[in-house]
């Protein structure tokens, strides 16, 4: 069975059971736009999990491209991140050939969006500790850009919701601060439930912050031809900048 919309529908892979993005989504996303979304279950959060993974999102692909959606959306930046800008380009190469429909990853979303936004510097923050946070600032070194930062917060992996937007706020601010030529702020990952933050961050440090589900919203609706703004969670979803070529 085919599913359709008339604005639009977009095949999810959330890589998690954890609740909360999607219903984000949802909401976020203007009428018309319906979502058919699958789940993974990462679990561990660790580098060859993360590699492990993999052979699960081509079956996702694989079962959304047989409903033709209008275009599948491979969600979790750290899966696709591992294997490093080019590793990730060539499965989306060959998925898009062998599947027939236009997919985008985080991180190339996230990537987008930083272009949109005219960013060249920037400071992230994710909640993962270790050495995996080099693995994420080379991935977008790789793209061309230059990485202050990349701080991640010691939460477990299964825990990541529970952190408050203030402690999150404390954490990015406290990064941000140590890199006074950042000219964003990046928030990896859709773990924690922190989107009541993205515009007080913003009006505070006065840079704009790239957050996964306003950058996934802002992308979808790019790729469907739609410009609906939506206020209250940052410059790239309330502006609307064109995806860059």
């Amino acid at each position: 069975m085919a599913y359709s919309s008339w604005r639009g529908v977009v095949g999810l892979i959330k890589p998690t059971m954890r609740p909360g993005g999607l219903e984000e989504l949802i909401r976020m996303l203007p009428d018309g736009v319906c979502t058919l979304p699958l789940f993974l279950d990462i679990r561990r959060g660790t580098k060859d999990e993360f590699k492990e993974v993999m052979v699960h999102y081509e079956t996702a692909i694989a079962k959304l491209a047989e409903q033709k959606v209008d275009l599948i959306h491979p969600e979790g930046a750290p899966p696709f991140m591992v294997r490093g800008l080019k590793g990730e380009r060539k499965l989306l190469d060959k998925w898009e050939k062998q599947y027939k429909t236009p997919l985008f990853t985080s991180g190339t979303n996230h990537i987008a969006a930083l272009k949109a936004l005219g960013i060249k510097k920037f400071v992230g923050a994710t909640y993962f500790s270790g050495d995996i946070n080099e693995s994420f600032a080379a991935y977008f070194r790789e793209a061309g850009f230059t990485v202050l930062g990349m701080e991640g917060i010691d939460v477990p992996f299964d825990q990541v919701g529970s952190l408050s937007a203030h402690e999150v706020y404390v954490h990015i601010k406290k990064a941000f601060l140590k890199q006074p030529k950042a000219e964003a702020i990046y928030m990896l990952g859709t773990g924690w439930r922190v989107l009541e933050m993205i515009e007080t961050l913003e009006q505070d440090l006065g840079v704009p912050v790239i957050h996964p589900v306003p950058a996934r919203c802002w992308e979808i609706q790019a790729r469907l031809h739609i410009r609906q703004p939506v206020q209250g969670y940052g410059a790239l979803i309330r502006d609307l900048p064109p995806l860059p070529g």
